[in-house]
């Protein structure tokens, strides 16, 4: 595969296992810039194990991960992509704001008014000097999604998304997804429920202990 038309991301016979059992694999998928992935399964079916691996934050058992065309490195991920987990990521002392802010200053010049924006269209506006630490379940995973907008990635990584969103956070996450598609960018989006509909065209893997059919 040449590197003009290389998937964002690539996954070969990519396995994990753990005290002997496998989770997931082999898997096989590849990622373009323009596309969405949607990875479901149950919970316990490795959804966020194999997010997880492709991050760089577990080590997969066998298999490849490619960026770009080129082998997996933290360096490369960093530049390509960002990732969104269970946990929220960012610090409960520091308020919405200089969450965002941090964010934001360590991939660039921090733009205060393209924060006001982010924190208005996330649904936090009145909660900007609010420690994260005080914010609900719900406030706080739409932080970490207009954390993932205050960093430029061409892929985003995003695990359960939905979770802790009422119906108005779930189509605001599609609209997001609609957005960074239409801009050129991807995402492989995990989930077990049927909430994910964005309006852009969405490949889906089914993954189970078993293995995986797209």
């Amino acid at each position: 595969m040449s590197a003009a038309i290389a998937a964002l991301i690539q996954a070969d016979a990519l396995c994990f296992s753990r005290n002997a059992e496998r989770i997931f694999g082999p898997l096989d998928f590849q990622l373009q810039a323009g596309e969405a992935l949607m990875v479901k399964g149950d919970n316990g079916s490795g959804k966020t194990t194999l997010l997880r691996v492709l991050a760089g934050l577990l080590p997969p058992e066998s298999g490849q991960i490619r960026l770009h065309g080129k082998p997996f490195s933290r360096e490369a991920f960093v530049h390509l992509a960002a990732y969104l987990g269970h946990r929220h990521g960012h610090k409960a002392e520091l308020t919405v704001l200089q969450n965002l802010r941090f964010t934001a200053s360590l991939h660039g010049a921090v733009n205060e008014r393209q924060l006001e924006t982010l924190i208005a269209e996330c649904g936090l506006a009145g909660f900007e000097d609010t420690p994260a630490g005080k914010l609900s379940a719900g406030q706080n995973k739409r932080l970490s999604l207009a954390r993932l907008q205050a960093r430029p990635s061409a892929l985003w990584l995003m695990d359960e998304p939905y979770a802790n969103l009422d119906l108005a956070g779930i189509d605001w996450v599609n609209r997001l997804v609609q957005q960074h598609i239409a801009n050129g960018g991807a995402a492989l989006i995990s989930t077990h429920g049927a909430y994910a509909a964005p309006a852009v065209p969405v490949r889906q893997l089914d993954i189970t202990r078993s293995g995986a059919h797209a």
